[in-house]
Order: C-alpha cells, then structure tokens, then sequence
C-alpha cells in the first residue's frame, strides 16, 4: 500500500503543480480569447485531475468531486487549432448565399386622431425643448413617426391606436446583399421586389392573436 501512496502523492502534487500553471497562464492572458497557453494548461490541469480522481478509486474507493474525463492532447491540440480557423473564416467554409428576412405586417386605424395625437406626443420626446415641433399630418407620418422614436421595428407599432392585421415573413436566400444605393429614396418597392435568382427558403403566417381566439394560429410556416 506505500507503493500506492507514494503514486497518490506524486498525482495530487501533479494536480496542485497543474493548477498552478493554469493560473499563471489565465493571469498572463489577462481575458484574451482562445489562447493557446490557457488551452494547454486547463488540458494539463483536467488529465491531472484524471489521473489522480483514478488512482484515488484504485487505492481506497472514493472519489474525488471532479467530474472530469481524459483529453487526448494530440487531439485537443487539433481541436483548438480547428477553433481558431473558425474564428477567423476557414477557406470554403463561407455560406455563398445571402440570406433576407423580408417582413410584412398590416394595420387598422381604429381612430385617426388618436395616432396623431400620440405620433406627435413621439416626436415631441424625440427633439430638444427649444426646438419647434411640426404637426404629425397623416397616418402614413405617424406610423414613420412611431418607429424613428422607436427601436426602427415593428415591435414600436404595438400601440392601441393601431390594430394589427395578418402579415408574414419570409426567409430567402439571394446572391448579393441589399445596395441601398441601387434604389432611390421614394423607392418603397424596388428592395423587396424578388429576382429570378433569388430562393424562397420559407414563409411564416402572422394572424393577430386575440383573447377571444380559441386558439392561437400566429406562426404557421409555408416553408
């Protein structure tokens, strides 16, 4: 049983050395990401916890609370380097296509005075106290309004004054991205117009969930 003790020894001593080390190694890296000595360090520090939680098992039947299993370092070597290209964009690994979330959601307008009136409360939050605000003129103007004062998404229409109706979404893959220069200002189609090129991966059904609903139908898919 000394046999076994002096090798107990030994191991745990390999295990606080190990420690040691990542920590050095974790200091020097000073949170870099994937670096190299930190990866060969807590590689160093897990087969030491290995091989000392074994010979513990071995010699008396307990356990240590590591649970950690054997790294192969040849292959955890090629699996840091296999990370590092993946980060940096492998050759051939590229998607080709483009891929364009197109949405569409309609709306009701319940009361147009009522969008007025809370567009130009928007707008009002939006610009300095000194600075003269304009009148919001039209439904058209106050949605715009609503989502300049908002995050830009659909999600700054969830007001009262405006009732959604159906909408969808789609998923398609196109071959070059979208060039904003391409397509005047007054231009409301010309993006979204599909080209023969273009793959329609899906489409997702939006209906208006209402609490009279029996059940809800938004999100079906027509992929």
């Amino acid at each position: 049983m000394s046999d076994q003790n002096a090798e107990l020894d030994a191991a745990l001593e390999r295990v606080v050395e190990a420690a040691r080390a990542h920590l050095a190694a974790v200091k020097a890296a000073a949170g870099r990401i994937d670096d190299d000595d930190v990866w060969q360090a807590y590689v160093d520090l897990n087969n030491a916890s290995f091989a000392y939680d074994e010979k513990l098992l071995d010699a008396y039947g307990e356990v240590t609370p590591w649970d950690v299993e054997s790294i192969d370092p040849d292959e955890a070597d090629q699996r840091f380097l296999a990370g590092e290209a993946g980060d940096s964009g492998a050759a051939g690994d590229a998607y080709p296509q483009v891929i364009s979330v197109r949405q569409r959601r309609d709306y009701r307008v319940p009361s147009v005075s009522a969008l007025l009136r809370v567009a130009e409360t928007a707008r009002r939050s939006s610009v300095p106290d000194d600075e003269e605000v304009g009148p919001v003129e039209s439904v058209g103007e106050a949605v715009l309004e609503l989502l300049q004062a908002g995050d830009g998404s659909l999600a700054s229409l969830d007001v009262p004054e405006l009732e959604p109706l159906d909408g969808l979404l789609t998923v398609t893959e196109v071959e070059e991205p979208l060039d904003l220069e391409a397509f005047d200002d007054a231009d409301g189609s010309g993006p979204f117009a599909p080209v023969e090129s273009d793959q329609l991966v899906g489409r997702l059904d939006e209906h208006p969930f209402l609490p009279d609903d029996e059940e809800d139908h938004a999100g079906h898919n027509h992929a």
